[in-house]
């Protein structure tokens, strides 16, 4: 038995900055601020560690409350962007998911820092939910690392027994993701479709590289082995 755990953005689909904007605009919403003091860099996060980040910088605590508040603006403005944008779902990723999702000696997850409810709202607007059924998310844990071993322990909660790290692939698009992966034993593929270019992700050392994922060959082969 194999394991695919997917990260969203950048790795199965490009939203067109809907959640990234989402976020801002909710951030602001909750603070109370026309203007940000600080650059937003979103790529290889986690939500609940992004938000941190944004309060820290204009000097707030992240309480529960706002947190709470700051999730409910960000859902619904994420719901609002979603079919506004030109987003897409990226090159070679349905036909890859559904030739994994033929196979019975291999079951797909998420290792997303996305909140759940995000992760739903993109995945279903894009009509790839389906193809996954637990995960890990970026709810509660700032830190990637920590998403990491919950998709883990999501994984076999949902097959009823423990896994080796070795039996499990993280796909992502980000060093963190390969960083993440490594947290748990696992091996890692990067995909070069998201905002680091092909040199930068070779720089994490990976197990696989890919400019996209159009050609899966090599990946397929690790699973079948």
């Amino acid at each position: 038995m194999k394991i695919c755990l997917f990260d969203i953005d950048g790795t199965l689909i490009n939203t067109a900055a809907a959640g990234k904007d989402a976020m801002i605009a909710s951030f602001q919403s909750t603070a109370g601020i026309d203007v940000l003091t600080t650059e937003v860099r979103v790529s290889g996060k986690t939500d609940r560690g992004i938000a941190q980040e944004l309060f820290d910088a204009h000097d707030m605590p992240l309480t529960d409350e706002a947190w709470n508040k700051f999730l409910s603006s960000y859902m619904a403005g994420l719901a609002r962007n979603l079919p506004l944008r030109d987003g897409r779902v990226l090159p070679g990723i349905e036909a890859l998911l559904n030739q994994l999702a033929e196979r019975d000696d291999i079951v797909l997850g998420l290792l997303t820092g996305n909140v759940a409810q995000g992760a739903y709202l993109k995945l279903t607007h894009y009509d790839l939910m389906h193809h996954f059924e637990f995960g890990g998310y970026g709810d509660q844990h700032p830190d990637r690392n920590d998403v990491a071993q919950a998709a883990k322990d999501a994984c076999e909660a949902h097959l009823g027994h423990a896994v080796r790290g070795d039996q499990i692939w993280v796909i992502g698009d980000t060093a963190n993701d390969v960083r993440c992966a490594r947290a748990i034993g696992a091996k890692a593929a990067a995909v070069a479709t998201g905002v680091f270019l092909r040199e930068e992700l070779a720089m994490s050392e990976p197990d696989l590289l890919f400019d996209d994922l159009e050609n899966a060959d090599a990946l397929l082969a690790e699973l079948t082995g």
